[in-house]
């Protein structure tokens, strides 16, 4: 049987497109926390994942574009979670325990994503607001707690004078102040909001606080 010729040393090798982008997108993830959108150099990336300035802008077309599209990929990733999160079976206290628990572990396990965000708000989100898919950004965080809230209140168990973005806002404000804020915290009072001890308590209490405020009565 003929055995195929080997390439030649000096051939180019063959590009996989979409393993080229999400490999650009893995290092300007990391560059653009790290330094932000100012202190980010696209040389430096196109250094980091052996590609060249040229390529990154023939996918992205320009330094903005890239650091939109990290933006878009980092958000579409608490995104994603919060679609295939499952919760139409458990009551109500425990399914939104559930999705608040979801988060806590997301921004735990994605610092980068946090770093982005805080990155983001100090340019007053004037890139994320020329995202085409930004609608899309807040769809699936909004639509699993409304339909948590409309059980909760149809059985009950739930208040009728809070709105999904109300709980939204209580979730992403304790998760992402315990990453964003940890080393002014930890120098502060002497306690690091991630010290893996006290990891649980912190869990738990995030869901104690939307489900206690929930389930509290509405003053009169």
């Amino acid at each position: 049987m003929a055995v195929p010729a080997a390439e030649p040393s000096g051939a180019p090798r063959q590009r996989d497109p979409e393993r080229t982008r999400a490999e650009i997108l893995d290092v300007a993830t990391s560059e653009f926390a790290e330094q932000g959108y100012t202190g980010a150099r696209v040389d430096e990336i196109a250094a980091k994942t052996r590609t060249t300035k040229r390529m990154i802008y023939y996918y992205f077309g320009s330094k903005e574009g890239l650091y939109l599209a990290v933006l878009e990929r980092a958000y579409a990733g608490i995104r994603a979670l919060e679609r295939t999160l499952d919760v139409e079976h458990l009551e109500p206290t425990a399914a939104i325990r559930q999705l608040a628990e979801l988060t806590f572990d997301h921004h735990e396990s994605h610092p980068e994503f946090i770093r982005l965000v805080s990155i983001e708000n100090i340019h007053h989100a004037k890139h994320l607001a020329r995202s085409p898919i930004l609608s899309g950004l807040a769809d699936p965080a909004v639509d699993v707690l409304a339909r948590i809230l409309r059980r909760g209140r149809a059985s009950g168990v739930f208040r009728d004078d809070v709105d999904a973005l109300d709980i939204h806002l209580v979730i992403s404000a304790f998760c992402v102040f315990r990453t964003a804020n940890r080393h002014t915290f930890s120098a502060i009072f002497r306690r690091d909001p991630l010290d893996p001890d006290r990891r649980e308590h912190y869990r738990r209490l995030v869901g104690d606080l939307v489900v206690d405020h929930l389930t509290a009565r509405r003053p009169s």
